[in-house]
């Protein structure tokens, strides 16, 4: 079968479309899913470009989130049939035509939601409902700063954190990416390139702060994330596509109590039952019509590299989907 596989980790040209062997029958509790699209995620790139310390042996197969139908199934397992329609994250291996999967990462997919769809929500997805549930309780009153709010994920933070009846300050690099924000509920958009999104972020504020930051820009964005945390505001770091945030003291939390939330998707959804919970209210948001997901451009799975580049080059407004079947 065809697939993409790095041999060392680099620049997107390690990523290569190759011939490799088909996949051996799914073992005890796998699935083998037939893809039709797989997600694109900055997470991708930092395993690509040894960003994060991997514990994968090369060559791999990258990529963590896809969509697809069961093919076969392994001993025991009784939670999916060959035929449904499936979609997973957390299982690298999905820069593929088909992968085997643990059947306890996988979420049912509605027959109305699309494969593309079903490729875009799950990490994101859930990864957004998560930063917005389990860290302040959002209602009318409350207020949150989104960072990289044009991307796959800050679109659909900008959308869930409105529905809440939060007020929303995102930031983004571009006019065009200012206008995506404001298009999905936005109420105030900072140009960071352009404007200083402390000063701003205090202005709409009244010089309050907000209650939530949603920061995964990290080095670059870290600090002044802290210096508009409101009094007993938070700050959830989940990411540093710019790079690792410059260490704090405890220390520098006490003046207006703050609080910094480390978060890691992995840790979210430890069993199947949390894991369907979490994927199926943004499920339900989506087909409900208050939940939209952003997709910018589905490319064939071969042109993985030039994905890569247009995500790490702040070229995509929503998601990159990568089509292994047609």
């Amino acid at each position: 079968m065809k697939a993409i596989q790095i041999e060392a980790v680099g620049a997107p040209e390690v990523l290569q479309w190759q011939d490799i062997p088909e996949l051996p029958e799914p073992a005890a509790g796998q699935a083998r899913v037939k893809l039709f699209a797989a997600g694109l995620n900055y997470i991708d790139v930092y395993l690509r470009s040894g960003t994060y310390l991997h514990n994968f042996p090369l060559p791999t197969i990258p990529g963590l989130e896809g969509a697809g139908f069961v093919e076969a199934i392994g001993s025991g397992v009784e939670t999916v049939k060959p035929g449904d329609r499936v979609a997973y994250y957390g299982v690298l291996g999905s820069y593929a035509e088909a992968i085997n999967v643990p059947v306890d990462r996988l979420v049912p997919l509605p027959n109305d939601i699309s494969f593309e769809q079903g490729a875009a929500f799950p990490l994101q997805g859930v990864t957004a409902q998560y930063l917005l549930h389990d860290y302040v309780a959002l209602k009318p009153g409350t207020s949150v700063l989104i960072h990289a709010a044009a991307g796959g994920l800050g679109l659909l933070c900008v959308q869930w954190a409105k529905h809440l009846g939060a007020q929303v300050i995102g930031t983004v690099s571009t006019e065009a990416k200012a206008q995506a924000a404001y298009a999905v509920g936005a109420d105030h958009v900072i140009l960071y390139t352009q404007q200083d999104f402390v000063a701003e972020t205090r202005r709409f504020t009244e010089g309050r702060g907000v209650d939530l930051v949603l920061d995964g820009v990290g080095k670059a964005t870290f600090a002044g994330s802290l210096q508009v945390a409101a009094t007993d505001g938070t700050v959830v770091s989940y990411g540093w596509s710019s790079g690792r945030p410059d260490l704090i003291a405890p220390t520098d939390l006490i003046g207006r109590s703050r609080r910094v939330a480390g978060a890691d998707l992995a840790n979210k959804a430890p069993t199947r039952e949390i894991l369907l919970q979490r994927a199926n209210a943004v499920l339900e948001g989506i087909q409900a019509g208050w939940l939209q997901l952003q997709i910018d451009r589905v490319l064939p799975l071969s042109k993985a590299a030039k994905a890569h580049q247009l995500l790490e080059s702040r070229a995509s407004i929503g998601k990159i989907l990568l089509k292994t079947h047609t």
